[in-house]
């Protein structure tokens, strides 16, 4: 299943295939191998493993090798510092994707709402109702309790 909760063809690649060993991953990153493991140590990047433990990068995860790069050389980031980042865009992340579960479920629930407003408007007997067009008088009427009406 895909993040939209589809099924996907399993032999299709996506930015999220883990497909890449550590040295191409290191090759494409511009980075050291063992620079990788230890940023998988510290939790920075976290790569898939295979059946016999190895790493697999996917193309997201180079991506992220490279913004921690960044970070660190040009930003003068500590690894720490980065690691925090990274959590924090990924919480920013996850609440934009719930912001937008919300709006549609609002949207939905207002679209429903509209609908049976709607529904309980054409069931109206407007024939039971007639409209008679009221005076305003400056007539004072004055009710005593408990005297008959009359008196």
């Amino acid at each position: 299943m895909d993040r939209d909760g589809r099924r996907r063809n399993p032999y299709e690649l996506t930015e999220d295939t883990p497909v890449y060993v550590i040295s191409v991953a290191a090759q494409l990153s511009g980075l050291h191998p063992q620079t990788l493991r230890q940023y998988d140590r510290l939790g920075l990047v976290s790569p898939d493993r295979a059946a016999g433990r190895g790493r697999r990068y996917s193309a997201r995860d180079i991506e992220l090798l490279r913004q921690v790069q960044q970070l660190s050389q040009n930003e003068g980031i500590n690894l720490a510092g980065i690691k925090r980042i990274i959590e924090l865009e990924n919480q920013v992340a996850a609440l934009q994707q719930r912001v937008a579960e919300l709006s549609t479920a609002v949207d939905g629930a207002a679209a429903q709402m509209r609908q049976r407003e709607a529904q309980v408007h054409a069931s109206y007997r407007r024939d039971l109702v007639p409209y008679e067009d009221v005076r305003h008088t400056s007539a004072l009427v004055v009710w005593r309790p408990g005297r008959p009406s009359g008196e």
